[in-house]
């Protein structure tokens, strides 16, 4: 028996010196301390011995048991080493080389325009309102006077949605984010209309609403299915057509630079009365007529006009006390003219040769 032991000992310890892995190691602890190791056989064969000498072969192979794992764990220890050591020598960091620079990501140049435009209105004390981008028809064309038959509601220019009750339930992708306008209207109308997101109000109303709008537009240079709007919106006492231009004058030179001016022209907008588009002196030439402005001098920019009396009286204001104006401004338009970007497609490309310039 003590033989055996011996042999055993031996040869578990041969195994373990030869060892290069831990994964090793864990197998000859199976092997010759498991449950059907080498030492555990020798221990279910005990029964044949006898009483004198059980004690003394228990004691030995308690004994060979212990160096086994000794040796084991002490095999186990010095891999641990070596392995922290050879990773520590692969891993070694210079400190005296630079640093890996991250490529960080910057804004979108219609996200740096909106920003801009934002911070021209804000600045003259208007507020930033959101608005649903899918529109019940009352709120996308009727609170906005367009009617049943107009061109606007032509499917071929509106993505309806889901068909309601009756049209002014039908459900459509906003053509524009006056919408919001119709909404904020009637939450501070006598009407006291309200929906999620927009609770009641008191007038007067100082609003842009900027968001992403909808057309059935082929996509080109200049076009495009999805688009974005900023739309105005200011409803007061006193408030004249004069006010309107004083606005849009600010914001011209504040985001085209200062010695930009404005024009007015004559023009229709449902909802507006009287409607104008308002062109800026072309901010290549100054006026004086390029390939820009295709040598006009001059650049379309938006439109707007006096809020429509119809208008406020459907949203429960009245136009014998209030008065106000509204304008819209497209956002890839403006973006494109203060860029100089030659194709509204480039924006939306996600090109990084053409994102990183901005």
């Amino acid at each position: 028996m003590n033989e055996m032991l011996a042999k055993i000992k031996e040869e578990a310890a041969k195994k373990i010196a030869e060892s290069c892995t831990t994964e090793a190691l864990d197998e000859i602890k199976v092997s010759v301390l498991g449950k059907k190791g080498e030492l555990t056989q020798i221990l279910k064969g005990m029964k044949d011995l006898s009483p004198e000498e059980r004690p003394k072969v228990g004691q030995l192979v308690n004994e060979v048991r212990a160096q086994i794992e000794e040796k084991i764990n002490e095999k186990r220890e010095n891999l641990r080493r070596e392995l922290l050591t050879a990773k520590m020598a692969r891993e070694t960091i210079d400190v005296t080389l630079p640093g890996t620079r991250m490529i960080r990501g910057h804004k979108h140049p219609n996200q740096i325009a909106l920003e801009d435009l934002e911070r021209v209105f804000i600045g003259m004390g208007y507020e930033v309102i959101d608005g649903p981008e899918v529109e019940y028809d009352r709120m996308n064309f009727k609170l906005l006077n367009i009617p049943e038959n107009h061109p606007a509601k032509d499917e071929q220019d509106t993505f309806y949605i889901a068909r309601g009750e009756t049209t002014e339930q039908d459900i459509v992708l906003r053509t524009q984010t006056s919408s919001v306008q119709a909404r904020v209207m009637l939450a501070a109308g006598k009407l006291k209309e309200t929906s999620k997101g927009f609770p009641e109000r008191e007038l007067p109303i100082k609003l842009i609403s900027p968001g992403r709008v909808f057309r059935s537009d082929e996509v080109d240079a200049t076009h495009s299915p999805s688009f974005h709007q900023v739309e105005g919106l200011v409803i007061g006492k006193n408030v004249t057509m004069a006010d309107l231009k004083g606005t849009l004058d600010q914001f011209a030179t504040n985001f085209f630079g200062p010695k930009t001016k404005t024009k007015l022209r004559p023009h229709h907008f449902p909802f507006t009365e009287p409607s104008a588009e308002v062109d800026v002196t072309c901010f290549k030439c100054g006026g004086k007529g390029c390939g820009v402005c295709k040598g006009s001098g001059w650049i379309e920019i938006l439109g707007c006009g006096m809020v429509h009396p119809h208008v406020l009286e459907m949203c429960g204001i009245d136009p014998e006390v209030y008065s106000g104006f509204a304008f819209g401004i497209g956002l890839e338009r403006v973006a494109l003219l203060k860029y100089e970007i030659s194709d509204m497609r480039l924006m939306y490309e996600n090109d990084i040769r053409f994102l990183e310039q901005f």
